[in-house]
């Protein structure tokens, strides 16, 4: 069998774009052009979009091995998933996956994710990607409380970005969903229905979006001039069963809410569980609203009311933060947020 030129490994080696190639064309040093290709801060905008048009035209692709014995980088990303989550197989982590591999790849990075099933062996999964320098910096996909991932990447001098805003955010990076100001909408828009007795049921305490989701509801509260009543709120709640415990507790007492505000949308559904076990049509005798935008959501019977997350989008955010901060840019520049996106079903309506 002949192999034609195009096939031959020598062939295309010897036919290879060099930096050099690159360089000569364009007037500069091969020093500017790696710099340029590498994103270095030092190197102007301009100067990195000349570079990199000119890379593309001619399909120019730096050596992976050689690129790392050289900068001491392997050009990937790190990503270690928990599946002792109580949502960490929702479907929509095929988006985030997606997102953030789009992102790495846009500016000629790979991803490296890895799986756990416990604390122990999430916090040695990391400790052993590190110590193989399997990733250049590490995507964190919750933040944490207490979050002992940032404590170890911190002390290895490890470039990180959280999805979520962490209390203590020294030397962090992140990109975040402003859950708060849906919250607090969710509470303007119910109040604007008429409800005044409003439950609000919050997420699992130990991460650091069940702060800011309560502040937000409590927000919208007082803006819509309502009272609070500590005895429709419920913390600690991310699953169906939880949101029917949660559910039960408010709707037994001797005078329920007729709406609710759920920070996590597995709990809603619980919500519908409890209300129909009590005869309660939701959107008619009882309204919900929650916040993710998971497709279950959406089947629900009648659809749920929530504010979505683009899942795709923070991917690809995190993975550019991310590339940022492994080159050096300072985290304090690498912080951004976005808004849920609200999508008004069938679970509210006016008071009954």
């Amino acid at each position: 069998m002949t192999i034609s030129s195009d096939q031959d490994p020598v062939n295309q080696a010897a036919n290879r774009v060099t930096i050099s190639d690159m360089a000569e064309a364009l007037g500069m040093t091969k020093s500017t052009v790696s710099r340029a290709m590498n994103g270095y801060p030092d190197i102007s905008d301009a100067t990195q979009l000349r570079v990199k048009r000119l890379a593309e035209t001619w399909g120019y692709q730096p050596l992976s091995h050689a690129q790392a014995i050289k900068t001491g980088r392997t050009r990937s990303l790190g990503l270690v998933l928990q599946f002792s989550d109580h949502d960490a197989q929702r479907p929509f982590l095929a988006e985030f996956l997606a997102g953030v591999s789009a992102g790495g790849n846009a500016e000629g990075w790979t991803l490296t994710v890895a799986a756990s099933t416990s604390q122990d062996e999430l916090m040695e999964t990391f400790r052993s990607l590190i110590r193989d320098r399997k990733a250049d910096g590490f995507i964190l996909p919750r933040a944490l409380t207490d979050d002992p991932r940032v404590h170890l990447l911190r002390n290895a001098n490890v470039p990180l970005v959280i999805f979520g805003r962490p209390k203590d955010d020294e030397d962090c990076a992140w990109f975040d969903i402003l859950g708060e100001n849906a919250m607090r909408d969710a509470v303007l828009h119910l109040a604007s229905l008429g409800h005044s007795r409003i439950g609000f049921i919050n997420g699992g305490k130990q991460y650091a979006y069940a702060s800011l989701r309560e502040q937000g509801f409590v927000e919208g509260m007082t803006q819509a001039g309502l009272k609070l009543d500590h005895e429709l709120m419920f913390e600690d709640c991310v699953t169906l069963d939880d949101g029917t415990r949660a559910a039960t507790g408010m709707l037994d007492r001797e005078h329920p809410p007729t709406a609710v505000v759920c920070a996590v949308d597995f709990t809603a559904l619980g919500v519908y569980r409890a209300a129909a076990a009590r005869g309660l049509r939701i959107g008619r005798d009882l309204s919900v609203v929650a916040y993710d935008g998971i497709p279950e959501g959406a089947y629900a019977e009648p659809a749920l009311t929530t504010f979505a997350v683009d899942t795709h989008m923070a991917g690809m955010r995190l993975a550019k933060l991310l590339i940022r901060r492994i080159q050096g840019e300072a985290p304090e520049t690498l912080r951004e947020t976005a808004s849920a996106t609200f999508i008004n079903r069938g679970s509210t309506g006016p008071v009954a």
